[in-house]
């Protein structure tokens, strides 16, 4: 087991960045009349999932972008994720810059990203207002692999990329392996789908059988 540890949460932002003081207003002259352009504003998604900045990219931000950006003039600016000091995931956000912020374009947003799936305790925050909308029908299922109090010849017999391949195979239908985390001490594979409890049955036999998931842990993360 992990010992506690507090938590230090530190945002590692990859895209466009999330400061927003350098933009300028530009104004459009035309027969004396100036129109002025108003500077877009900013949608945060917080996705409870624990993923690596590839994956948030590969299952949130590429698909939620291509979405918007044939139905709107919304896009997907940037996105961060957020560790706790042992440096395992917690969450990530995905930032959207939108035109406005009617209820109309907020749920272009939200529905968009149902299509995708979202974990329980996700919420899109309004930056304009800070009002929070808490969403998201996924449960989530971590499962952690024990690395250091097994059999020597456990490690070297076994493989984590079996454990892997099995999980995603196993749940089919139910859900499915979203991202995974190598610790210091544990190796951590997440899978999000439709039940927590379903997905824990499916895996059993696999956990129950396999040498190098022996002393695992399983906590459900959303």
């Amino acid at each position: 087991m992990v010992a506690n540890f507090s938590q230090l949460f530190c945002a590692v932002y990859y895209g466009v960045s999330y400061t927003k003081g350098d933009r300028a207003l530009f104004g459009l002259f035309k027969r004396k009349k100036k129109e002025v352009e108003v500077d877009p504003q900013f949608i945060m998604v917080t996705v409870n999932a624990r993923l690596q900045p590839m994956h948030r990219v590969e299952i949130y931000e590429d698909p939620l972008d291509e979405i918007l950006s044939k139905e709107s003039k919304c896009e997907v600016s940037g996105g961060g994720t957020l560790q706790s000091q042992s440096g395992e995931i917690e969450c990530c956000d995905v930032e959207i810059q939108v035109p406005d912020s009617e209820d109309s374009t907020i749920s272009l947003i939200k529905s968009s990203l149902e299509k995708i799936g979202v974990p329980k305790g996700s919420k899109i925050t309004i930056e304009a207002t800070d009002f929070e909308i808490e969403f998201g029908s996924l449960e989530g299922l971590a499962i952690y692999l024990n690395g250091t109090d097994l059999d020597d010849e456990v490690y070297t017999n076994s493989d984590s990329n079996h454990v892997y391949s099995e999980l995603d195979r196993l749940t089919q239908g139910v859900g499915k392996v979203y991202s995974y985390w190598q610790g210091p001490t544990e190796t951590a594979f997440y899978l999000y789908g439709t039940s927590f409890s379903e997905m824990k049955l499916l895996i059993s036999e696999l956990v129950e059988s396999y040498p190098l998931c022996q002393k695992c842990r399983i906590e459900q993360v959303a």
